[in-house]
């Protein structure tokens, strides 16, 4: 799939699907070329146009044409002519804020890398990618720089990389290290990102770009819920079934930074990466710094076709291979049940009535560990509240297994409360800036998770409660942001590596507990989707999406995720009403018919539920499970619809012969339209038929489409079923 062609000094990445192109130029410069469709060869077509330009810097003092400030290099750094965004930024001794790098040589490795001590990509058959290394040198900062880059066989997909070695004898300073910097040429792009806030995640942000930089970041400790860790350009006409889109996500749960420069001259830059403004690394002698990894997603069938190929690698090449077709369990979770209001006998009701409805998992939440009776105090303190649980976790976890259960547990590891015993023992072992008071959010602070001592702190408690065989479940909770960073460890001038240290930290736990205990199901939580990014699903199958189970809300919310992310990697929830975050009404149905396009559970009060609701959930759970492999491993769409008073949503087994159609009517409306739905991705040579028994053909669904009886309810849903005939 990669091929170097000397003459022209030219690699060309293709799977037939997609084409890559970067080539060499004056013996020194990596220039990227092309990145679309695939093309049979490249032979300079698109010819670089080299002209005098006003303020540029020449390497070259007898060609005043030649100025790097306008190549699409694949590593540029400042202090040489490009005065762009910059991919790398090294402080030398003596404070000498400048590189220059050459091309020094490449290899082509079949198969594709891991990345030391950070989550990537993988392929199990090694056929099934080859990777491009390109080797970038400046001899007299004695520094080396590979750039990696991944072509998968199957897939639209570029994963991408680099490293920095050090291989002289005095230490540098690494203050910026972008994971991926792309140049395209002049043209006409729409920018999309998600941002958003704790219960109102993955909102769509559309916009044009516009000359000068525009940026998306965190310096919260996490991917946070304000911004997520992606970025895509797109044509103006793009839609989600046609266009071109070039997408971007890092696989990284740390502060980031992604940013487009349009230049003077319409060049455009994509850069993503750590955040600069949080991080340096001092690089010692011979030492080696790895950068996250990119995804480079390429799409000409809008974002639809996006979509599948980030939530086709991340479920194919992403997940644990153990979870990649494994169905995941209907659960039902205490919090919103009970809160901090535990005992084991309230657990057991609960659980009993959990089982005669077909609910699979039991999530014993937060409160279950000693004096935790409101979010004042305890976090650290993992054991048993023994007024509550008087035998302990694992007594309560056997008598629920008994009754056909499998039993998670709640857990908040990085977090401490000053009220708690873990605190009084090793107040050290937060993160405190000497000589300033902590910053508490939510009666927390942050444990230093740079320090080995923590991490086997924790990995000591996870293996009390993993070990004994009980545990099926763990839902990782973190509930702030970082404040007052400051490593004790440390030293002085590496204080800027504490963010991506902590991150490292967290990744080295996740290593150990996942390989002792690979059965074990782990969902990852930061207060709902604070911390929902591709480095977490590499350890966690799923993430809960948001705190926020309003069916409107999470309509919006699950629906922007899709858009980077699979469905059987939501968690979603139907909760109790009102909704405790919004205080909306919305039917049992409706609740049921938004949870179940994600990962199914329930949070209610099971034990005080009329016979009637009980059965409608023994009714949704039984339906739920009968579709459990079209739901969980199906391809997901976005449908566009007609006026925005609606959202639909289609899932289709992999040769199209069942699907399911879900579509959501927001509110009401006085002299009602009657909006057809035209569906996609469908056989149009088949014939399906619905569960009422009327028969349609896929050319008539897609071409004609579907008209919808009016119901005049507010936060209905309509859903089709059909089977192929």
């Amino acid at each position: 799939m990669i091929e170097f062609d000397q003459r022209q000094a030219s690699f060309h990445l293709s799977n037939g699907r997609i084409s890559f192109v970067l080539a060499i130029i004056r013996e020194k410069y990596v220039l990227q070329r092309y990145l679309g469709s695939a093309i049979r060869s490249f032979h300079d077509s698109n010819s670089l146009r080299l002209t005098d330009r006003g303020f540029a810097s020449n390497p070259d003092s007898t060609d005043r044409k030649f100025s790097v400030n306008e190549l699409p290099l694949a590593c540029p750094t400042r202090g040489t002519g490009d005065y762009r965004l910059p991919v790398l930024t090294i402080v030398q001794s003596g404070q000498r804020r400048h590189i220059d790098l050459s091309y020094a040589g490449y290899e082509i490795l079949a198969g594709k890398p891991g990345l030391t001590g950070l989550p990537a990509t993988y392929v199990e058959q090694v056929a099934a990618a080859e990777t491009l290394k390109i080797e970038l040198v400046d001899q007299i900062a004695n520094v080396k720089v590979p750039l990696f880059y991944t072509i998968f066989q199957a897939l639209d997909i570029i994963a991408t990389h680099q490293e920095v070695t050090n291989c002289g004898q005095q230490p540098v300073m690494i203050e910026n290290c972008q994971s991926l910097s792309l140049d395209l040429p002049p043209q006409k792009l729409d920018w999309l990102s998600l941002y958003g806030a704790h219960t109102k995640e993955a909102n769509l942000n559309r916009h044009p770009l516009y000359p000068g930089i525009q940026k998306i970041e965190s310096a919260r400790g996490t991917s946070s819920p304000q911004h997520q860790p992606f970025f895509a350009l797109m044509a103006p006409e793009t839609t989600e079934y046609n266009g071109e889109v070039y997408a971007f996500h890092l696989i990284y749960s740390g502060n980031f930074m992604g940013a487009v420069e349009v230049d003077q001259y319409g060049n455009i830059r994509a850069q993503l990466g750590l955040n600069p403004d949080t991080f340096t690394w001092q690089l010692t002698a011979q030492e080696t710094f790895v950068a996250p990894e990119v995804i480079i997603n390429y799409s000409t069938s809008g974002l639809n076709g996006m979509s599948q190929n980030f939530q086709h690698l991340y479920q194919a090449n992403l997940v644990a291979p153990q979870f990649r077709r494994r169905s995941r369990p209907i659960l039902i979770n205490t919090w919103e049940t009970m809160h901090f209001d535990l005992t084991a006998e309230k657990c057991l009701d609960l659980a009993r009535q959990a089982a005669k409805l077909g609910i699979e998992l039991f999530v014993l939440d937060d409160g279950w560990f000693k004096g935790r009776n409101d979010d004042t105090s305890s976090l650290g303190d993992w054991i048993a509240d023994e007024t509550k649980f008087p035998a302990g976790i694992s007594r309560l976890a056997q008598q629920i297994r008994q009754l056909g259960l499998q039993f998670g547990l709640w857990f908040e590891p990085e977090m401490v409360s000053r009220n708690s015993d873990l605190y009084r023992r090793h107040p050290d072992w937060c993160l405190q800036v000497p000589a300033y008071p902590a910053t508490e959010s939510r009666c927390q602070l942050v444990l230093d998770l740079t320090r080995n001592d923590v991490q086997d702190y924790l990995i000591t408690v996870f293996r009390r409660y993993l070990g004994t065989g009980q545990v099926d479940y763990i839902k990782w909770d973190m509930n702030r942001h970082l404040t007052d960073v400051y490593a004790a460890e440390l030293a002085d001038i590496q204080q800027g590596e504490a963010w991506h240290r902590y991150v490292l930290g967290l990744y080295r736990i996740l290593a150990v507990l996942t390989k002792e205990f690979p059965d074990v199901l782990f969902e990852g939580c930061s207060s709902g989707g604070g911390r929902f990014d591709p480095g977490m699903l590499y350890y966690m199958p799923q993430t809960w999406t948001s705190d926020n189970t309003d069916a409107l809300s999470r309509v919006m919310i699950q629906n922007g995720y899709s858009l980077l992310y699979p469905p059987i990697t939501l968690g979603a929830h139907v909760s109790r009403v009102p909704n405790q975050q919004v205080g909306r009404q919305t039917s049992l149905q409706t609740r049921f018919d938004v949870a179940r396009f994600g990962n199914l559970g329930y949070e209610l009060d099971l034990t005080k539920l009329s016979e009637n609701k009980k059965q409608a959930i023994m009714e949704q759970i039984s339906t739920a499970k009968q579709t459990r492999v079209l739901m969980q491993f199906g391809r997901f769409y976005r449908l566009e619809t007609a006026a925005i008073n609606y959202q639909a949503w289609l899932i289709i087994n992999a040769d199209q012969s069942e699907f399911n159609v879900l579509i959501f009517q927001k509110l009401v409306q006085p002299a009602q339209q009657y909006p057809v739905f035209k569906l996609h991705y469908l056989d149009p040579k088949r014939n399906y038929r619905t569960d009422s028994g009327q028969i349609f053909g896929g050319d008539e669904l897609m071409r004609v489409g579907l008209t919808l009886p009016w119901v005049k309810a507010d936060f209905y849903t309509y859903t089709y079923h059909f089977q192929a005939i």
